[in-house]
């Protein structure tokens, strides 16, 4: 099925499913060349190397992730997600809820990602006495 077929939530899924294994390259193929992604306590970033300079400092010290999909809305080609993030580390397992917007274009591919979480509790995440 090429991804100009996939249904939006189909789209935003497997991309969640290679972020959550962080190959980085696999999930970038579901995102257009123009990715506006706003992590919104923090700022935005356009493109792939955009994302890849916010993500992957964040996620070079984690060992494992679970992208639990609480629950799921979709309208048209925009898709609402509430989420658990659970990433392991070396000190353990840590939780960040997040809320996320997805747009997904004519293309199949995601053309704007927006997470939504609380900027205190993510910065713990790294941190062993947490």
């Amino acid at each position: 099925m090429s991804e100009q077929s996939r249904e939006p939530v189909e789209v935003v899924e497997a991309f969640l499913h290679a972020f959550e294994a962080m190959d980085f390259d696999a999930a970038l193929q579901y995102l257009d060349a123009d990715v506006e992604y706003t992590n919104v306590p923090i700022g935005t970033v356009r493109g792939h190397a955009g994302v890849r300079q916010v993500l992957e400092p964040f996620f070079a010290p984690i060992h494992e992730n679970e992208f639990l999909i609480l629950r799921r809305a979709a309208t048209g080609s925009v898709v609402f997600l509430e989420r658990l993030d659970r990433h392991r580390l070396d000190h353990g397992w840590r939780d960040l809820p997040v809320n996320s917007v997805f747009e997904v274009g004519a293309n199949g591919l995601i053309t704007v990602w927006r997470d939504y979480f609380d900027l205190g509790t993510a910065a713990k995440i790294h941190d062993p006495g947490a």
